[in-house]
Order: structure tokens, then C-alpha cells, then sequence
């Protein structure tokens, strides 16, 4: 007889944990290993239990899902880990694959009976990529990664900042400021830096903050 899968749920929302667990209890083949609510319990609880697969939140208090997947990688290199989020972004994917996820799934109706799919998927040794995050993903290898000063750069126009703004905050010339901003419109295929500040917001590079 096979060992039951072993599933550990972390998530910052109760209802959540609480749907989700409910459905892996009554799962064929699941059992559920244990819950956490953020990054921190999260790595605690993963050395006690040592579960087969991980469901992991992208945004919770503190740590994200993604910082608290690379300190469980670098723990152990086997874990297998499966995002579950209400983002999905280009930009969202890739920091997850990047990360070292295994799935990544979206957070909508119908998200839990996924995720019990994924979570065989996942435990068997596949991946689970829906085809909408796997265009995602296609699309992000096509673009060149901007560097992190060209990634300050834009936040700041992000804020409406002019060059000379630009130029008093970094303690830069004018003419690396404009090479910068031409590089950041390249990079994101942008006409012009209002564009590309569009562009940044709906790739996940920029956020509006909650």
C-alpha cells in the first residue's frame, strides 16, 4: 500500500487553510501534514514534519512566498513547492520559478480541486503549470532582465520624478540618467518613459502599494 501524500499549507488566510485542508483530508491518497500562516512558522514547521508537497501563499505578514521557498530549497534542495496566489503577473511567475517552485496555480473559483491535481502532479515528480501561467512564463524568458539600478531608476518614475529629480536622488549626470531611462524603454519595449511605466505596472515590476 502507498504511503499517503503528506501536505503542509501555509497561508496568512484562515479560510483558506481551512477550505483547502478540508478538501486534502478527504482526498484519496493526501493527508494533511500541518499549517502555517507565515514564512517564519512555515520553515519551523517544515523540519518537524518534513511534508511531501508544500502549498505556499505569495504575499503573507512579513517574508513573501517566494523568500520563505528559497530558504526551504536552501534547507532542502528536494522540497517540492506549489504557489498558490491571487497574483499572476509576468513578473509574479518568474520570481516563483526563479524561486524554484514546481506549480503555480491562481487563486479563483474552482482553484482547490486544481490544487489537488497539482499536488499529485507535483509528488510524483512532474510540474503543474497551467497553459495560461505557462505563456506567462514564455513570455518573461523573452525579455531582458533590467539591472538594479535601472530597477530604482523606474520605480522612481514611477512616481512622476523628473530627470532632474532623477539626477539629485542617485547624484548622477544628466546624460547617465537619459542612457539609464533609454535602457530601462529598450529592455521593456517602451516608446517613451510614461510607456514604460505603464508597461512595468502591468508586467508586476512595479506595484501600487496596498
Amino acid at each position: 500500500m502507498n504511503k499517503p501524500i503528506k501536505v503542509m499549507i501555509v497561508d496568512d488566510n484562515e479560510l483558506l487553510r481551512y477550505g483547502l485542508s478540508g478538501a486534502i483530508n478527504h482526498a484519496p491518497g493526501l493527508i494533511l501534514a500541518g499549517e502555517a500562516s507565515n514564512s517564519e512558522e512555515a520553515i519551523e514547521l517544515y523540519r518537524i514534519v518534513e511534508p511531501d508537497v508544500v502549498t505556499m501563499d505569495y504575499r503573507m505578514p512579513g517574508e513573501s512566498g517566494v523568500e520563505c521557498t528559497r530558504k526551504i530549497l536552501a534547507y532542502d534542495p528536494s522540497a517540492k513547492i506549489i504557489l498558490f496566489s491571487v497574483f499572476e503577473s509576468e513578473e509574479d511567475v518568474w520570481n516563483a520559478i526563479q524561486a524554484g517552485v514546481k506549480g503555480y496555480l491562481t487563486k479563483t473559483l474552482g482553484a482547490v480541486k486544481d490544487m489537488l491535481e497539482a499536488i499529485q502532479e507535483v509528488a510524483s515528480g512532474g510540474t503543474y503549470f497551467p497553459a495560461g501561467i505557462t505563456k506567462k512564463i514564455e513570455s518573461r524568458k523573452q525579455l531582458t532582465e533590467l539591472t538594479p539600478r535601472e530597477l530604482e531608476i523606474l520605480k522612481i518614475l514611477g512616481e512622476g520624478c523628473s530627470n532632474q529629480e532623477l539626477m539629485d536622488h542617485f547624484h548622477i549626470s544628466l546624460p547617465t540618467v537619459k542612457h539609464h531611462i533609454k535602457n530601462i524603454r529598450e529592455k521593456l519595449g517602451a516608446a517613451d518613459r510614461t510607456q514604460a511605466v505603464v508597461i512595468a505596472y502591468k508586467r508586476g515590476i512595479l506595484r501600487i502599494e496596498e
